[in-house]
């Protein structure tokens, strides 16, 4: 249920506006800053399957068997106010990693007035996703490729019909939410901070690495 406004209170909006400054800073001004950090986070994306050296017999048949050749990772990160939840997602063997996640499009006046009504959306990589010191949740999970390719046409598919964002409605918990339940997995209750809400994901779910779509 979307919050009123306290009229009768205009320094709480002003508190956050102040906080909005520096918290989702998803503006096309960031765009080429972005666009340098994907480097570094294709790196970063293959850390689970290299991360431990092992015989070369052991590792292969440890990343077919309980890993799959692919992922989706949830994540959360820090923002100066809420925090952002996004997931990345690809193929373990390769450094390349896609990003979605919903975020307000424009300047900080969006993200204020989402408080209050619907704003245009943003559903790619949003500053800060791509890097590692403002990481404070993950929860990674591996699919075979069949079902690879299931979870990642319905990733796009989430993206290109979520053409708005809200923060009480159409938030960026609902959307890796969405993912996690198209994927069957157990989903807390989507209304919390990121980092809580990927950290009971987690926790609802066992920890449990590997996922298997149903053949429906």
């Amino acid at each position: 249920m979307t919050s009123k406004p306290d009229r009768s209170r205009p320094g709480i909006l002003a508190g956050v506006a102040l906080a909005a400054m520096v918290a989702c800073m998803t503006h096309s001004a960031l765009a080429q800053e972005v666009n340098k950090r994907v480097a570094d986070a294709n790196a970063l994306a293959t850390t689970d399957t290299t991360s431990r050296p092992a015989p070369q017999s052991t590792r292969r048949s440890v990343a077919r068997a309980e890993k799959g050749p692919y992922y989706v990772d949830f994540r959360a990160r820090t923002a100066a106010s809420w925090g952002h939840a996004f997931v990345w997602y690809g193929k373990t063997s390769e450094k390349a990693v896609e990003v979605a996640g919903l975020t307000p499009a424009g300047d900080t006046l969006a993200y204020v007035l989402g408080h209050l009504t619907f704003v245009p959306a943003e559903t790619g990589a949003s500053y800060g996703d791509l890097d590692p010191e403002y990481l404070t949740a993950s929860y990674r999970v591996y699919l075979n490729e069949a079902d690879a390719k299931r979870v990642f046409a319905y990733i796009k598919k989430l993206q290109a019909n979520s053409p708005v964002w809200n923060a009480e409605t159409m938030n960026c918990t609902g959307f890796i939410g969405d993912i996690a339940e198209f994927m069957g997995l157990e989903v807390p209750n989507r209304w919390q901070r990121p980092e809580n809400f990927v950290n009971r994901l987690k926790e609802m779910n066992g920890g449990r690495r590997m996922v298997r779509l149903s053949a429906d």
